[in-house]
């Protein structure tokens, strides 16, 4: 069985670059340089946490089990004075890279309706009749009578 690492919090905090990326969530560290690509959120997120605690940040974006189950294979040690549940932590006995699957290419059209609707097209037609018919109708009307004399 191999011994847990014990890191103090200055220790963890010299690791904060993209080159090497530490963090503690829940009082375990974690070095999570070679998932900084694959992060969902980006690796920004991750190299803002750095260095430091990040329980909080990881517990309020609400990780999907997933997510949870995939700490454990990038958990290098717990933080000094951690009373948490210590449970050894798998390592790989081999070092398989994984290939990432490639997308299958859907043929896609697109179809583009450039006619505009019957209903469309009146809408142009009237809507203008309209306007000048009120606009006529309100002249008709303000307009005071002539006599002839």
């Amino acid at each position: 069985m191999e011994e847990i690492k014990v890191f103090t919090m200055n220790e963890v905090s010299t690791h904060s670059s993209k080159a090497d990326c530490w963090f503690v969530i829940g009082g375990k560290v974690y070095d999570v340089t070679t998932f900084l690509e694959e992060h969902p959120g980006g690796e920004e997120v991750l190299l803002e946490a750095s260095g430091g605690d990040a329980t909080q940040d990881f517990e309020s974006v609400g990780h999907s089990i997933a997510a949870q189950g995939m700490m454990e294979t990038y958990q290098v040690g717990v933080l000094e004075g951690f009373k948490g549940d210590i449970t050894p932590m798998k390592k790989e006995t081999t070092t398989v890279k994984q290939e990432k699957t490639a997308f299958k290419e859907i043929p896609a059209s697109i179809i583009k309706d450039n006619q505009p609707s019957f209903f469309t097209k009146l809408l142009q037609f009237l809507v203008p009749l309209l306007i000048v018919g009120v606009a006529f109708g309100i002249r008709s009307f303000l307009k005071e009578p002539q006599t002839s004399s």
